[in-house]
């Protein structure tokens, strides 16, 4: 890793070093927030083997994290199944970096501010490696859905619209 590079090391980058879990770690040059999608085509990434980083509130108050491919929609009804809510909805943007610690485009389901409840599309598992943000805008990280799992104690569920 270059100098300019282990400047840019987040929480969710010094978390998965402490783990020693592999990881690869892709920076790249994004000045402003990308689609998933974008992000995908850009790093020439199979989009179903990239993940986005949902952060929702169910009924009760309680946060989740939710993680699903970046072309596929959350299905509200299977995330508040799989968490055991009655209902659930996304925060709204301002709620994100003072709940998480980061900002949307940036959001790691690895080294938020508190550890929430998270869930990965079980089409994950499907997959050697998933791609999916390293905690900042231009930092994505690819590593195994098992280590991912282990490492932030997540449950693997069907969450996406068919």
């Amino acid at each position: 890793m270059s100098k300019s590079h282990a400047e840019k090391k987040t929480n969710a980058i010094r978390e998965v070093e402490a783990s020693g879990l592999p990881c690869i770690v892709r920076y790249f040059e994004c000045p402003e927030a990308l689609s998933g999608t974008e992000v995908a085509h850009l790093l020439e990434l199979d989009p179903d083997k990239v993940f986005k980083t949902l952060v929702t509130q169910g009924k009760t108050g309680q946060h989740y994290v939710f993680m699903i491919p970046v072309e596929c929609e959350l299905d509200l009804k299977k995330a508040a199944q799989a968490c055991g809510e009655k209902s659930i909805a996304m925060i709204k943007s301002k709620e994100l970096l003072p709940l998480t610690g980061y900002i949307h485009g940036g959001c790691s389901p690895i080294g938020m501010n508190k550890a929430f409840d998270t869930y990965i599309d079980e089409t994950a598992q499907l997959y050697d490696t998933i791609t999916f943000s390293g905690g900042r805008l231009g930092c994505q990280l690819e590593m195994a859905p098992s280590d991912l799992f282990q490492l932030i104690n997540a449950s693997f569920a069907d969450l996406t619209l068919i």
